[in-house]
């Protein structure tokens, strides 16, 4: 299992209806299989993400988030770890809005 806490990632990837980008900084924290994260940056005034995370490192997030129009948005993603040769963590995130619109996307996090 992938050991989650104190690493930080950044978006390098992420569909258009997504509100992440490259200036969205995201802290992650873990105790057991638990794992939190606080983020912001860019778009987003503030966020939060709380998630189970399995044998595999993979983790079953719920997430909301204030963005910088004030709206309170809430979402759902399934996050699938890479290790990279360099042994920073790369992952792949498919994600949907359970807020606004509904719809669904996804995007890529690499750790810095």
């Amino acid at each position: 299992m992938i050991d989650y806490n104190d690493r930080r990632f950044r978006p390098v990837q992420n569909t258009e209806n997504g509100e992440t980008s490259d200036e969205t900084v995201f802290h992650y924290r873990q105790v057991g299989e638990v794992v939190t994260s606080t983020y912001a940056g860019g778009r987003i005034r503030h966020g939060h993400l709380i998630a189970l995370v399995d044998e595999n490192g993979a983790l079953d997030m719920r997430y909301h988030q204030v963005n910088d129009l004030g709206q309170l948005m809430t979402g759902i993603c399934t996050s699938v770890p890479e290790l990279l040769p360099d042994g920073r963590v790369r992952l792949h995130e498919t994600w949907r809005w359970t807020s606004g619109d509904r719809s669904a996307g996804s995007s890529i996090l690499e750790e810095f």
